[in-house]
């Protein structure tokens, strides 16, 4: 993947029919930490709450992928009412897996308990993929997804990711799922 020669200088907001995503703030921690620390949302993300700490560190490192890479991690809040809904992105966490994901960006999100099983997983993943496929135009995405986690995987089915393996990560089993970029036209320019 080449990466774009103008990489965006601040987070960019994208909007949906009922999300704002944006990047992430301080104000956004305590709600940030409260999600990660529930273990209906770590079930199947590390398979344990997380520390303030460890959170804390997650939030540094979603600023960390914007700041060197160019994208990363949003906060997706609804608009309505601007509550904390989770967070969504796309990111290389050069994880230790083979076959290897290269350079391709790997797309996660992780939603608040009151939001699961309204459709925001899925609202915020496509926002975020087509804004990757505007930007980094990368040949593929790809996904990590417990294979327990019904849920996620038809989030991802739903946004175009299939099953191409299964790896072992941090001593759990996971799948593998592939999304392959839309055709373009040749010559098309990067938005």
């Amino acid at each position: 993947m080449e990466l774009s020669p103008t990489l965006p200088a601040a987070v960019p907001a994208l909007d949906t029919a009922r999300l704002v995503l944006r990047g992430h703030t301080l104000a956004d921690v305590a709600e940030s930490t409260a999600m990660w620390g529930d273990p209906d949302v770590t079930r199947y993300i590390g398979g344990r709450p997380a520390s303030a700490e460890d959170a804390w560190a997650r939030v540094l490192r979603y600023a960390g992928l914007w700041a060197l890479l160019g994208y990363g991690y949003w906060v997706a809040r609804e608009r309505e009412t601007g509550r904390f809904v989770g967070e969504v992105g796309l990111a290389d966490f050069r994880r230790d897996l083979t076959p290897p994901f290269d350079s391709a960006p790997e797309a996660g999100w992780a939603l608040a308990p009151w939001a699961h099983g309204q459709g925001f997983a899925t609202e915020a993943v496509r926002a975020a993929l087509a804004w990757g496929d505007a930007h980094l135009r990368p040949a593929r995405s790809v996904c990590l997804i417990h294979p327990e986690n019904a849920a996620s995987l038809r989030v991802a089915a739903k946004c175009g990711f299939r099953e191409v393996g299964r790896a072992t990560h941090r001593g759990a089993d996971t799948l593998v799922l592939e999304r392959l970029a839309p055709v373009r036209p040749p010559g098309e320019a990067r938005s």
